[in-house]
């Protein structure tokens, strides 16, 4: 292949790696390759041949995936720190606003934080409004909560 054509090459494959890396979900898995590819685009836009660009592309992206392993485990270790979406709300503390009936056709309504949920009980006892509860998991759209004083 013509070095000329090498050049855009490794622009692309840079920039291919780098855009994975942001609309993936993952730990800085192609982030390596993209650097390694930017650093053989830069030597082969500097003249350097095919070769020299796969030595520079390996080199940099083993070095590069050694670098960022400690911060991969130290993400991985701690986990996710923000919740999102309805996942959030598990373990949180909220009080009914509407009642929840053992009844399965009709559905109460509870407040977590600022957020109103449909929600049933846990254990299907019917828990007046006011009934402070906490969600113990979100059905879709609804969440399945317990009183707080219960011990199940």
């Amino acid at each position: 292949m013509d070095p000329e054509v090498w050049r855009w090459v490794w622009l692309a494959a840079a920039a291919a790696f780098i855009v994975g890396e942001i609309t993936v979900a993952g730990t800085f898995f192609l982030l390596p390759f993209g650097l390694g590819a930017a650093v053989a685009a830069v030597f082969a836009f500097s003249g350097a041949g095919s070769a020299t660009g796969w030595i520079i592309f390996v080199s940099v992206s083993v070095v590069a995936t050694i670098a960022v392993r400690p911060i991969v485990r130290r993400l991985d270790a701690t986990g996710d720190p923000i919740s999102v979406g309805a996942e959030r709300l598990i373990g949180q503390a909220g009080v009914v606003i509407t009642d929840l009936s053992a009844d399965a056709d009709r559905m109460g309504a509870v407040r977590v934080g600022r957020e109103e949920w449909h929600a049933e009980s846990f254990d299907g006892i019917d828990l007046p409004v006011g009934t402070a509860i906490e969600v113990i998991d979100i059905l879709g759209t609804r969440a399945l909560v317990r009183p707080v004083d219960s011990e199940s």
